[in-house]
C-alpha cells in the first residue's frame, strides 16, 4: 500500500516538474510525516530560506499529529486541488506541501523581502506634507493608502493582466462617493484588456485613453499616498500595478495638473497665489515665443519705441527668422532635458551648466540666435517647468509648437486662431462621460472658483459664499 502510495506521489511530483521543465530553481523536498509521504516544493528564487525553514519545515519536523490538516490549517496555509492556482502561488512566493494519497495542496506564504525602504517620491517632492512615497510591492502601497481611510467603504477589486507575466492589478474606488458608472467603466476597461506582459501603469494608460491624438493626458499618475487619496475621496479610481511605483488616476480634469498637495498644507491665501501663478504659466508656456515671433514678424508697432530698438538691434545680425530661432533653441532645450534626465546626478548638473553658460553664450556671440529669443526660450521653460507633474508639461511645450508656427504665419490673428482650437479641444474632451475641462465647462459656481483657479479656505467667507449661491438659486427656482 505504502508503495502504491509513493508511486502516485511520484507521478504528481513529475507532473509539477514537468509544467517547470527546464526551471533549475525549483526545489523538491521529500520528508515522511508520521506513516504518509509528503513533498515540500518551492522555488528558491522567490522564496525565503528563514521562511520555508520556520513554516514549513520545522512544523513538519516538529509535528505530533500524522494529519497535514491539523499541521497546516486555514490560519496557516491556503488549500487547494487547482493545479493551476498551484503554479501561480509557486511563482508568486509560496512553497507547496503535497502528501500521499491525498488531492489537496497546501499552500504557504514564504516570499522574499526585497522590497525598498518608503521614501518620498523624487517626482513630486513638497515643502510641508507627508514624504513618502509608493513603492514596487502592491501591497504595500494598498497599506498607504488605507492608513489614510480607515473605513469599509474603501474597496479594492483584484485583476490579473499580462498572459505571461499575470501581472497583479488593483483597483481602488470608495464605496457611495465614487460614481457606479466610473466603477463598472474602468473595471470594464481592465478586465478587457489582452497583453502577453504588463509592467506599468503606462501601458493601462495607453489602452483606456479614450482620445489618443489629443496632446493632452487624461489619466494622472503620481506616486504620492496622499495625492491618491485625495482623489480617491474626490469620487476618482486609482489603479496600482504590482512592481511599479505609482497609481493611475481616472478620470480626471484638467485643473487636476496644476493642484499640488502644498496648496492644501499652506494657508489658503498661499495656496491660491501659487495656483494662480500655476495658471499663469500655462499661458506663457504654450503663447510666449508665440507672441514674440508674431510681434518681431508683424506686430512691431505695440512695443514702446524704447524696447522696440532693443529688439531691432538684437536681431538685426542673426540670419535666421524668428521662428527658426524658436525651433531651434526648443529642440536644443528639449537635448539639455533628455540628457539631464539619462544621465547620472552629477554628470547631469554639468551638462545643465554646460548648455546653459557655454552653449548658450557662445550661440549668442555667434549671432545664430538673440539675447531677446533666449530670454523667452528661458521663461518658456520655466513656466512649462512650474506644474506638478513633468507630464503635463511636455505636453505644453509640444502645444507651444503649434502656436510658433501659427504666429509665424499669421501674427496675432494666426494665434488668436490656434489658441481658441486649443480651448475648444479642451471643452470637447470627455473622459469616461466626466468633462475634461469641469467645472467650468460645464459651469458650475458652487465648485468652480473654489477649487480650480483658487484655493479657498473650507471655512470664513468661502462658506457663507457657498450658503449665498444656494440661497439665491432656492430663490431663482421659486422664481
Amino acid at each position: 500500500m505504502k508503495h502504491e502510495q509513493s508511486l502516485e506521489l511520484g507521478k504528481r511530483l513529475e507532473d509539477l516538474q514537468a509544467r517547470f521543465s527546464g526551471t533549475e530553481d525549483l526545489c523538491v523536498r521529500v520528508f515522511r510525516l508520521r506513516a504518509k509521504e509528503c513533498a515540500l516544493v518551492y522555488l528558491e528564487t522567490m522564496t525565503s530560506p528563514e521562511l520555508v525553514q520556520a513554516f514549513a519545515v520545522k512544523p513538519a519536523s516538529e509535528a505530533s499529529s500524522s494529519s497535514l490538516d491539523d499541521l497546516f490549517g486555514p490560519l496557516h496555509a491556503d488549500r487547494t486541488a487547482d493545479l493551476a492556482r498551484v503554479d501561480k502561488a509557486l511563482l508568486e512566493g509560496s512553497c507547496a506541501i503535497l502528501e500521499d494519497g491525498s488531492d489537496t495542496v497546501y499552500l504557504i506564504q514564504a516570499v522574499v523581502a526585497q522590497a525598498r525602504s518608503i521614501e518620498e517620491a523624487k517626482g513630486e517632492q513638497v515643502t510641508r506634507g507627508p514624504h513618502d512615497g509608493f513603492i514596487e510591492p502592491i501591497s504595500a502601497n494598498i497599506r498607504l493608502i488605507r492608513n489614510r481611510i480607515r473605513s469599509p467603504k474603501l474597496k479594492v477589486r483584484y485583476l490579473t493582466l499580462g498572459k505571461l507575466t499575470q501581472t497583479k492589478v488593483a483597483m481602488l474606488y470608495l464605496d457611495e462617493v465614487a460614481a457606479p458608472y466610473i466603477v463598472d467603466a474602468c473595471e470594464r476597461r481592465l478586465s478587457g484588456i489582452e497583453l502577453n506582459s504588463l509592467y506599468s501603469t503606462g501601458e493601462i494608460e495607453e489602452i483606456v485613453d479614450e482620445n489618443p491624438l489629443s496632446p493632452f493626458p487624461q489619466t494622472l499618475q503620481t506616486e504620492r499616498p496622499d495625492r491618491t487619496v485625495s482623489y480617491l475621496m474626490e469620487g476618482k479610481v486609482a489603479i496600482l500595478v504590482d512592481g511599479y511605483p505609482s497609481a493611475l488616476i481616472l478620470p480626471i480634469t484638467f485643473f487636476s495638473f496644476y493642484q499640488s498637495p502644498d496648496d492644501y498644507n499652506n494657508r489658503w491665501v498661499i495656496g491660491t497665489f501659487n495656483r494662480v501663478v500655476r495658471m499663469i504659466s500655462f499661458v506663457l508656456a504654450i503663447s510666449l515665443p508665440a507672441i514674440y515671433i508674431a510681434i518681431v514678424s508683424f506686430h512691431s508697432e505695440v512695443l514702446p519705441m524704447g524696447i522696440l530698438y532693443s529688439v531691432k538691434v538684437a536681431i538685426t545680425y542673426v540670419p535666421f527668422p524668428p521662428i527658426m530661432e524658436a525651433i531651434t533653441m526648443q529642440v536644443i532645450l528639449e537635448l539639455l532635458k533628455e540628457a539631464a534626465i539619462r544621465l547620472h546626478s552629477s554628470v547631469a548638473q554639468t551638462i545643465g551648466i554646460v548648455g546653459g553658460l557655454v552653449i548658450g553664450t557662445a550661440i549668442v556671440e555667434a549671432h545664430l540666435v538673440s539675447h531677446t529669443m533666449i530670454v523667452i526660450i528661458g521663461l518658456t521653460a520655466i513656466s512649462s517647468f512650474v506644474t506638478p507633474l513633468s507630464e503635463f508639461g511636455t505636453s505644453l511645450r509640444i502645444l507651444g509648437f503649434s502656436t510658433i508656427i501659427a504666429a509665424a504665419m499669421f501674427g496675432f490673428f494666426g494665434l488668436s486662431i490656434m489658441l481658441m482650437f486649443i480651448f475648444i479641444h479642451l471643452c470637447k474632451l470627455e473622459i469616461m462621460g466626466v468633462p475634461y475641462f469641469s467645472p467650468f465647462d460645464p459651469f458650475r459656481a458652487s465648485s468652480g472658483p473654489r477649487d480650480a483657479f483658487f484655493r479657498l479656505p473650507r471655512f470664513g467667507f468661502a462658506e457663507k459664499w457657498n450658503m449665498g449661491h444656494r440661497r439665491r438659486g432656492a430663490q431663482d427656482d421659486r422664481l
